[in-house]
């Protein structure tokens, strides 16, 4: 053919599925290169694209070839549409990211939300998939186009929370792929409590010690003084009282879910908290995490002194325990998660590839990468491009 002819055939066919479609439709295309294809059945109703090349072809034998086409799909009662045109060639496109959308219920007016701001940006959805539907409905959408990332994930988070949905944006490539490393704060994320006021509670002093725990973790205090303040208050406790806090811990709904689910992919799950090693370490164990940072309280004669030893894991060392961690796993900052909800987790999420604010401060959730409102743990998978498929193999493998 020459310039300007047709080397494509663009071909659509939809209807309902059944076993030998793909194969009947592809054994027609012979002749042809087969340049694309997207494929998707939805409650039985299947949609096929197939992008042939038809430049080393006559133009009698790309009728030929749509004639066939039309006349297979017919055979199969399925619809059929050929459209010819010209090869673009293999170019990548430019501002490519994902999109991912969470709801329980994810509402159509959530969706179009998200995507009208797409477009109002000059930015294309080239592609959707379901990651999961129950409990959460999860969407990812590919996307490209995106000439400024500047304020996008600020822009979507607010088109959709009006609709009950969470937006996260992750980039795309291949820096999803592969090994990474995933550091979990502790309190009000991996579990449902706050370890000091669980301490505090046997101490009697739990109303004096949550008052200052929510003023820390809104930023209105400094957190090592504030922890100093609340474990001040534990003065006297016996150790005992580890064992009995310990048994009280409600880990999050899907907590365990996602640890297993990393691990089974060869991810580093890792633990850093601004509470206490005498619970998180037990804890770290018992959910088969090797890697712990956390506070140590003083004791003295089988109780505790109301003193912790050593530095204060605070906002600062937080960030630094999510660099030793990725530096002892020889991995770069870009292949790290950190995920965590008060104001002290701040630093980590800002020097993680991805930052995940989970069931956060609304001081955390303007700041971080993603944020995921819950009460799903797990849902972080989805922010990695898993579906729910992937994460029931890895159940079912361990």
């Amino acid at each position: 053919m020459t310039d300007g002819e047709p080397t494509t055939l663009l071909l659509t066919v939809t209807g309902l599925d059944r076993p030998g479609v793909t194969a009947a439709v592809f054994e027609a295309a012979g002749g042809a290169d087969v340049l694309d294809v997207e494929q998707v059945v939805v409650r039985g109703h299947l949609t096929l694209g197939v992008l042939l090349g038809t430049g080393g072809l006559s133009a009698a034998d790309v009728d030929r070839l749509g004639h066939r086409l039309h006349e297979v799909a017919g055979s199969l009662d399925l619809a059929c549409t050929t459209e010819p045109g010209q090869d673009e060639g293999p170019g990548r496109a430019e501002g490519r990211l994902h999109v991912t959308m969470l709801g329980r219920p994810l509402l159509p007016a959530a969706v179009q939300a998200v995507t009208a701001e797409l477009a109002g940006r000059g930015a294309n959805v080239d592609r959707i998939r379901r990651l999961a539907r129950r409990p959460v409905t999860a969407l990812e959408l590919d996307v490209s186009g995106v000439p400024d990332l500047a304020d996008l994930r600020r822009d979507l988070t607010r088109a959709a929370v009006g609709h009950g949905a969470d937006v996260a944006v992750s980039p795309a490539g291949i820096v999803r792929h592969g090994r990474r490393l995933v550091v979990m704060d502790v309190d009000s994320t991996l579990i449902q409590d706050e370890v000091i006021e669980l301490l505090a509670a046997h101490a009697g002093t739990q109303a004096e010690v949550a008052a200052v725990t929510e003023r820390a973790m809104r930023g209105e205090l400094d957190f090592a003084a504030s922890l100093h303040e609340r474990v001040a208050t534990l003065v006297g406790l016996p150790v005992s009282v580890f064992d009995e806090v310990r048994a009280e811990l409600r880990l999050t709904p899907g907590a365990r879910t996602l640890v297993r689910t990393l691990r089974e992919l060869g991810f580093t799950v890792a633990l850093v908290s601004g509470g206490f090693m005498e619970v998180v370490g037990p804890l770290a164990v018992s959910l088969g995490i090797r890697l712990a940072r956390a506070n140590r309280l003083e004791v003295s004669d089988g109780r505790l002194t109301g003193r912790v030893l050593g530095g204060v894991v605070d906002r600062a060392a937080k960030a630094t325990a999510l660099r030793d961690f990725a530096r002892s796993e020889g991995l770069p900052m870009s292949r790290t998660v950190a995920v965590g909800d008060g104001a002290n987790d701040l630093d980590m999420l800002g020097a993680a590839g991805l930052g995940v604010a989970f069931q956060a401060k609304p001081v955390v959730a303007e700041q971080a990468d993603a944020s995921l409102t819950g009460p799903y743990l797990d849902s972080v998978l989805f922010l990695l491009g898993l579906d729910a498929d992937e994460i029931a193999d890895a159940a079912t493998a361990t």
